[in-house]
């Protein structure tokens, strides 16, 4: 049984309370004539935004919304760099080289993305909390065991092997054998990250537009002509900054990246010694179960915020949250008679390699399907999609390397597969978590 405290409706997120205290930067006209367009004003499009810019270009952003009001300001503010998959699955996708270069590419991202926030100034809530990878199952921790030991070969990434003993000196509960420790790795308030990326583009000229949705776009000559909600605009180039966001017209990209939903509570202020009981180590903390729980505490220190995988298509809030309640009392039963102050979703686009692509298709450059690892990654490889389109040396990345395929499953635009991997992964997968876990 969920209670509320009625701070919140459902579907504002926690993180949209400090935004409250911030002002908005000014919403700008689209000029009728850019360098760069750029598509989607999240993480990525600002960053790719600023690169241009520091290329010389002109450059506009648009967003369909309120800029920002996708995943940028909705994700867990975990932020961190390396790769989502073992590297002999990365190996097997992309061969050996390619393998190890995204191993190598794992400590410049983080540092790229720790110096945009210094020169930017953005205040947004930067601790170096280090980040645990949880594991449910014994099988787990050996296959973590075997990750530690090529991240340490084959990155500059710090990481350490925890067993079940230390690991429960850093969170209080019993359900897991031991984990993956990152030190280097810290949180944010991921409102407040993107709110000082859009306030810095627009100090330093970028137009960014909000509720101009793109309609349609032709080729003209050498570059594009593009219909907007807000009026039309001509660009030389265009970088599409989408992701979970990407509009069904531009059918290449969507038939290759696919939203998958994400739902994360928050409870009401707890007493602090009760995160102090919960959470000692103060860490950012995921799960290796295919639920994909992933928790930590509020930047001021008073909160839980549990987010994960209650579904994968839509569904009603109130659901999601009973669900969350449900895995996050697993972890924590202390926490059965919490009430909750806030639930929402956010979609993370997700492709069919579970890795983030950076590339180029009939002229239209994109960074997309940062599969969960965003907050680190679309900054980066935003810029990094910028670079290339201004034919930058900058925006070499082992990223350019990895296929942005297609599978049989998603054959149209709209991912109705995912309908039935919600009642496989609810069935079986869910079962197989469970009996592992025990």
């Amino acid at each position: 049984m969920v209670t509320w405290t009625g701070e919140a409706e459902p579907g504002f997120p926690y993180w949209w309370e400090a935004l409250k205290e911030i002002a908005e930067p000014e919403d700008c006209p689209l000029p009728p004539r850019v360098d760069l367009l750029v598509i989607g004003a999240g993480y990525a499009g600002l960053s790719a935004a600023l690169a241009a810019q520091d290329c010389g270009a002109t450059v506009a952003v648009v967003d369909s919304v309120r800029p920002g009001d996708g995943a940028s300001t909705r994700n867990g503010g975990m932020f961190g760099a390396h790769p989502r998959l073992s590297w002999p699955r990365l190996a097997a996708q992309f061969g050996e080289e390619t393998a190890d270069a995204l191993f190598a590419e794992a400590a410049p991202a983080r540092a790229f993305v720790l110096d945009l926030i210094e020169r930017e100034g953005i205040a947004c809530d930067l601790q170096r909390t280090g980040r645990i990878q949880l594991a449910w199952a014994r099988s787990h921790l050996e296959s973590q065991k075997r990750l530690a030991r090529d991240v340490r070969d084959k990155s500059e990434v710090e990481v350490e092997t925890l067993d079940r003993a230390a690991t429960t000196r850093e969170i209080a509960t019993e359900r897991y054998f031991g984990g993956l420790l990152f030190p280097d790795h810290c949180a944010i308030h991921p409102a407040k990250f993107h709110r000082g990326l859009w306030a810095g583009a627009v100090d330093k000229g970028i137009t960014v537009t909000a509720n101009a949705a793109v309609t349609g776009y032709t080729r003209e000559g050498g570059g594009f002509s593009v219909e907007t909600l807000r009026g039309p605009v001509r660009a030389d180039k265009i970088v599409l900054a989408t992701n979970g966001y990407t509009p069904g017209f531009f059918r290449w990209h969507v038939a290759r990246v696919f939203p998958l939903p994400s739902y994360i509570i928050a409870t009401e202020e707890l007493p602090s010694n009760l995160i102090g009981h919960l959470a000692p180590g103060r860490r950012m903390m995921v799960e290796t179960r295919a639920r994909h729980s992933y928790f930590r505490i509020s930047p001021d220190g008073k909160r839980i915020l549990f987010g994960g995988r209650a579904s994968m298509r839509d569904i009603p809030l109130d659901l999601a949250a009973r669900r969350q309640h449900v895995t996050m009392c697993e972890v924590w039963p202390e926490l059965r008679d919490a009430k909750l102050s806030h639930v929402w979703s956010g979609n993370t686009g997700y492709s069919f390699t579970e890795m983030p692509h950076v590339g180029e298709d009939r002229g239209l450059h994109f960074a997309m399907g940062f599969s969960g690892s965003g907050t680190v990654m679309a900054p980066y490889l935003g810029a990094k999609a910028a670079f290339r389109a201004m034919g930058d040396a900058r925006g070499e990345t082992a990223y350019a390397r990895t296929p942005f395929r297609r599978h049989w499953l998603h054959p149209t635009t709209t991912p109705h597969f995912l309908r039935a991997a919600d009642l496989w992964y609810r069935s079986w997968v869910d079962t197989r978590d469970r009996m592992a876990g025990r």
